[in-house]
């Protein structure tokens, strides 16, 4: 019988996994984790996943050898999204890996970006870098290739890329296109994946992947037109201008703002490879940029394909919020003492008119003095609980729907001195209009003066 070693996937919807899950299914068997039911194919299969929950991840990740993550999260996840892309992108990448850990996976390979040396980090290349270090932050050992511009006709990258190129006869270029990268094919960044899978002597390691072609945008958009046969003028301004830049960008090509901003905020500075360490070892030639970029083209699906980052809000349509706020985590403390601290500052606020009641069994009732009937109703998970992550769900209340799984959870970060407080799936019960200008905008002002008092206990301020 043959005997394959199992692979999950992490970002099964993107375009870097459906080429990598058929080239692994020849030898492995696969597994995609999906916030989408996917039909299943030979040696590949697919589960219904959602990363922002640990239970999910574990379940996702429940007899794998191996991981990939693929997973970048820039695109909201609900239909109110509160919160910054970098603690999205970390609180998921925390869960992954300690679903990992907990799988006793063998080794996670990580698809990152290539850093520039010596610069202060864009918010994006930061994000980079903190999932990086999380994803080790468990002790499975993490394989990491790090890559600029990758080139595959669903690609955001490439179709930002193509789409200017093809819709715009005469193109403004500002400064951050004179900017130079290295883009690489997808095929060899799947081909990279398989060969590093699985090898020890990668385990624990960072690797730059390029194609060696080095070239600044203006480049590739004048290289792209010359392949498609068009004509265009580039009219070189010597302006960076972030704003303006992802305002064009957007209008042109129908990329989210919220995908584009921190892209171009990214491209101030080069981004290329140290060395092509990976290609030696694997013997795998890159191919060139023109190679890369005729194949995305001619492959039938770059004039219709819509990138998943194009299509707005990767969550389900069912009226949730998700709010993920970063706050320091004072020395000495921990998840639990941050729960705990929280339901014993929170009536501080507003002493005359909150009350929070706890009791043994776990719950905790937010509510008006004047009010019998509780604003919201928590019950502390004692089973998914731990020292460094305290998991409270979301039972009802006036404000809350009690149907569907709402949680708040506080969870700290390994290395970072900081701990994520985030509510996940919360359905409110006041009318949308109504809890956006009201209930939404009060939790961040309150999480925000809860992070201020943390920063008291810890010195800071």
């Amino acid at each position: 019988m043959e005997d394959r070693k199992t692979v999950v996937i992490g970002g099964a919807s993107g375009f870097v996994e459906k080429l990598l899950a058929g080239m692994l299914a020849e030898d492995f068997e696969v597994i995609g984790l999906s916030r989408f039911k996917k039909d299943p194919k030979p040696h590949l299969q697919y589960r219904e996943c959602d990363l922002f929950s640990l239970l999910d991840a574990k379940r996702g990740l429940e007899g794998a050898d191996y991981a990939v993550y693929l997973v970048h999260s820039m695109m909201p996840s609900a239909r109110l999204t509160q919160g910054s892309f970098q603690d999205m992108d970390l609180i998921v990448a925390d869960h992954f890996a300690r679903a990992a850990k907990a799988a006793g996976v063998k080794q996670i390979i990580y698809l990152g970006g290539l850093i520039p040396k010596n610069v202060v980090l864009s918010a994006h290349l930061n994000s980079r870098l903190e999932v990086e270090k999380t994803l080790g932050s468990y002790g499975v050992p993490v394989t990491t290739l790090r890559a600029g511009l990758i080139l595959g006709p669903e690609g955001s990258s490439f179709q930002i890329l193509s789409r200017l190129v093809g819709r715009l006869p005469i193109m403004v270029s500002p400064a951050w296109t004179s900017t130079k990268t290295e883009a690489i094919s997808d095929q060899d960044v799947v081909s990279l994946i398989k060969f590093s899978l699985g090898n020890e002597s990668v385990f624990g390691k960072t690797f730059d992947v390029g194609s060696g072609d080095v070239m600044s945008y203006r480049e590739m958009m004048k290289t792209t037109a010359l392949i498609l046969g068009k004509k265009v003028w580039v009219i070189p301004v010597p302006v960076f201008s972030p704003e303006l830049s992802r305002l064009w960008v957007t209008l042109v090509t129908g990329a989210p703002k919220a995908l584009v901003k921190p892209l171009i905020q990214s491209l101030r500075y080069p981004m290329l490879a140290e060395d092509h360490r990976l290609q030696k070892m694997s013997g795998i030639k890159a191919l060139s940029f023109v190679e890369s970029l005729k194949r995305a083209l001619g492959s039938g699906r770059s004039k219709v394909a819509q990138p998943r980052a194009f299509l707005g809000a990767n969550g389900k349509s069912v009226g949730d919020v998700r709010s993920v706020q970063r706050l320091p985590l004072p020395p000495g403390k921990n998840a639990e003492w941050v729960a705990k601290e929280y339901l014993r500052w929170l009536p501080g606020i507003l002493p005359v008119l909150l009350k929070v009641d706890v009791f043994e069994d776990g719950t905790a009732e937010f509510r008006f003095r004047f009010l019998k009937k509780p604003l919201l109703l928590l019950k502390r998970s004692a089973e998914l609980s731990t020292p460094d992550r305290q998991l409270l769900y979301i039972k009802g209340g006036l404000l809350a729907q009690s149907i569907g799984r709402g949680r708040l959870e506080f969870l700290e970060t390994r290395g970072l001195n900081s701990i994520l407080a985030a509510v996940h799936e919360y359905r409110p019960s006041l009318p949308w209009i109504i809890y956006s200008y009201t209930q939404a905008i009060v939790h961040q002002w309150v999480m925000h003066s809860f992070g201020k008092h943390l920063k008291k206990i810890s010195g800071t301020i």
